[in-house]
């Protein structure tokens, strides 16, 4: 890791207030790689120390690629002044996701020393819904008017570049910023130093509503391989873009969530390990609670079927065996749709078709599994039977075990889609709660089954 490299030579640059070396490792490095090093080995103070080393735009770079608690507690504990002159060289996005986790108090204090530019720019910003691809989007872009030269516009570009985040699409705009072209740089260094921009550009373009669930604005990035996504109004003028980058942090956060999600966990915002005790207990504590209060009808089930049990005493070795099939069918099938359903590959409307597939599936998982355990029980010893014919208890096993499993898969599969309907985060229809529902109805089926074949034992 790198600040297992370079912690002990900062530690040493600050403590021996060598500035030229502190100078060099902060202009060489590259910017993640100082933040990481920095949070780890320094303290707030000390880093904001380190950093007096480099110019205001490097220090901004660096600063974004901070943990952002850590952010938070060098915003907080920074001069005011020096953190608002930060904030005006930080990327538009990152610095309304700080703003937007810090005291009001602490934010009012920071606009009031805060260029009125940028203070308009981070309203503006800080007005949008965070799940929509106007919160996701940064309002820092390079645009042009239709009627330049192409010498003319990279002449345009070369003053629009320094205060850009990305320059890799230029948007072309008319008088009311309706948006009416993209144009790629390169295809723009390639033309003809006469041809004219609206010659150019692309007419056909992807673009999202600023109103547009965030997730939409993802998939179209992922969907079309684009380096960043125009916003609109209702009206086309063009409000800001979603980057590639920002899109790269949206889908490991959701993709987290889901797992945390998946592992019956509430979200964790923070990291593992910086996260309070507490916060980590209570997520976990109240998943546990609502699934350890599921499974107490394993209890209730089983004792309606006491007396099938004292008879048949045997019955109770195969009771993991049994319900641990319908556990792993339903997850595996859960955690198939439900991702699924994220990438856009199946739709609520499609049920129908999902339950066909997963009955045929659940059918023929089933029946393998059922043939093992045919066997497993057909071979239990004569002592441990208590006189139940071997093909009886094999029957039971592998009846059981191939409807637990064919239950399971349909459970496992229609649960994230009845979820998405009513609105609920088919993530919640995970590993822990189908194999929790098909617990207890797994207890049910077995001992349905149990009960049959020794009424009825088999020819």
């Amino acid at each position: 890791m790198p600040h297992a490299l370079f912690g002990p030579e900062v530690r040493l640059m600050l403590e021996g207030n060598h500035l030229e070396e502190m100078k060099v490792f902060l202009g060489d490095l590259h910017p993640a790689t100082i933040a990481e090093t920095l949070s780890d080995e320094l303290t707030v103070e000390q880093t904001w120390k380190f950093l007096e080393n480099t110019g205001l735009r490097n220090q901004a770079a660096i600063f974004e690629y901070f943990p952002i608690d850590w952010q938070i507690r060098m915003a907080e504990g920074a001069g005011k002044e020096r953190m608002a002159h930060l904030i005006e060289k930080m990327s538009h996005d990152d610095r309304v996701d700080l703003m937007r986790r810090l005291s009001p108090r602490v934010v009012e204090n920071l606009l009031r020393l805060v260029d009125e530019a940028d203070r308009r720019d981070i309203a503006t910003l800080v007005r949008q819904d965070p799940e929509t691809a106007g919160g996701l989007m940064t309002t820092d872009y390079a645009w042009l008017p239709q009627n330049l030269s192409a010498t003319e516009a990279l002449e345009r570009l070369r003053v629009q570049a320094p205060e850009s985040e990305t320059i890799y699409y230029i948007f072309i705009l008319d008088e009311q910023r309706r948006l009416l072209g993209v144009l790629s740089l390169r295809n723009l260094i390639l033309a003809p130093r006469h041809a004219l921009v609206k010659d150019l550009m692309e007419t056909q373009f992807v673009s999202a509503r600023v109103e547009d669930d965030k997730n939409v604005a993802a998939d179209l990035i992922a969907r079309y391989d684009l380096l960043a996504l125009p916003v609109v109004d209702e009206s086309g003028r063009l409000v800001g873009i979603v980057t590639h980058d920002d899109v790269i942090d949206l889908v490991v956060q959701e993709a987290t969530e889901d797992a945390h999600k998946m592992g019956g966990v509430g979200p964790l915002a923070e990291n593992y390990m910086e996260a309070g005790f507490f916060t980590v207990w209570r997520k976990r504590a109240f998943w546990l609670s609502c699934l350890f209060g599921a499974e107490l009808f394993t209890f209730t089930a089983m004792a309606s079927f006491d007396d099938e049990l004292k008879k048949i005493t045997v019955l109770a070795f195969f009771i993991p065996l049994c319900i641990s099939t319908g556990g792993n069918s339903g997850s595996q099938a859960a955690t198939l749709i439900t991702r699924a359903m994220a990438l856009g590959q199946v739709k609520v409307k499609e049920w129908r078709r999902i339950l066909v597939h997963e009955l045929l599936m659940g059918i023929a998982l089933g029946a393998a599994l059922g043939g093992i355990g045919f066997i497993r029980g057909a071979m239990t010893s004569e002592g441990l039977r208590e006189g139940l014919p071997w093909h009886t208890l094999g029957w039971i096993i592998a009846s059981s075990v191939m409807c637990i499993c064919i239950w399971g898969t349909l459970v496992g599969s229609m649960l994230p889609i009845v979820f998405k309907r009513v609105g609920v985060d088919p993530g919640i229809a995970s590993s822990p709660f189908v194999a929790t529902f098909v617990d207890v109805t797994g207890i049910v089926i077995f001992f349905s089954f149990a009960k049959v074949f020794a009424t009825f034992p088999p020819m």
